[in-house]
């Protein structure tokens, strides 16, 4: 049903995982998660655009609220006439209110059809099908072994199962890691901390909102999500926790970044207007034009 993203997403793993195999091999921990950060470095760095057209727009958004809030005041008793004049508002100022459903979209469909490919490495279990579906009759681990992932192949199918970081297997949680519970917590429980921190300090980076709504989900980014980050650390195998890491520390850093970019435009504004404000102001003793 999703083979429209799993082909794509495995596909792209499957080019930086054969580039880092080079050095490391097919079947070394480091070169598996290498890919993963490298495919998540790529589909990030082409939604740069978009998600810097989007802060855009939201700056412009708030600064128009107070011009909002007069339109409403104005159509209070005419809702058709009040949301008019709004858009019209928002279109001459540029303001699109759905542009940031592309980076959000982009990430998601990533981030699931990156889940299906690593999960479906190891059919041996019931939810061998899909993220919503699963099976009764999973592969033999002999079969598994034997069949292909996608672009991957048999031979890197056995590459990643036989994949080991600091002796934790790429697939393994930490609910689930058994005798290699501590091998596996030492590497699931530092990502977990890692996205924790970076979702708080994102949503520290992030513009306050002076609603209700913007109240209650600063909350949820402050300390729900990041509490949720945490929980994945228990449930997500080593490698989507690397991916989940990765995305967050990047979400993190360009919030950053947008956020210098953002206030450097609007200081250079600033200094735009001051000057063409005192160009047109007459000169000290020169008497008004008369028109």
């Amino acid at each position: 049903m999703l083979d429209i993203v799993y082909i794509p997403v495995s596909a792209l793993l499957w080019c930086w995982h054969r580039l880092f195999a080079l050095p490391f091999g097919p079947a070394d921990g480091l070169a598996w998660l290498l890919a993963v950060v490298a495919l998540l470095v790529t589909v990030r760095a082409l939604l740069i655009v978009p998600a810097l057209r989007q802060a855009r727009s939201q700056a412009t958004l708030r600064a128009l609220q107070p011009r909002v809030e007069r339109l409403r005041a104005a159509h209070r008793d005419d809702p058709r006439a009040q949301a008019t004049s709004i858009r019209a508002l928002h279109r001459e100022h540029g303001v699109r209110l759905f542009a940031g459903l592309l980076p959000l979209l982009g990430q998601a469909l990533v981030f699931l059809g990156l889940f299906h490919v690593l999960r479906s490495f190891d059919r041996t279990h019931a939810s061998a099908l899909g993220p919503f579906a699963s099976t009764s009759s999973p592969l033999t681990d002999e079969a598994n072994r034997a069949t292909a992932n996608y672009l991957f192949g048999a031979p890197e199918v056995r590459a990643f199962l036989d994949a080991h970081l600091f002796g934790a297997p790429l697939s393994a949680t930490v609910s689930s890691a058994g005798d290699l519970l501590f091998s596996v917590a030492a590497l699931a429980v530092p990502l977990a901390l890692l996205a924790a921190v970076a979702t708080h300090l994102t949503a520290r980076l992030a513009p306050v909102g002076t609603d209700g709504t913007a109240a209650v989900m600063r909350v949820l980014s402050l300390w729900v999500f990041p509490a949720g980050a945490l929980v994945s650390g228990a449930i997500m195998p080593v490698v989507v926790l690397v991916y989940f890491a990765t995305n967050a520390v990047w979400t993190c850093a360009q919030q950053y970044v947008i956020r210098r970019v953002l206030a450097a435009e609007a200081t250079a504004a600033a200094v735009a207007a001051t000057a063409a404000a005192r160009a047109s102001a007459p000169r000290p003793g020169a008497k008004p034009r008369r028109r």
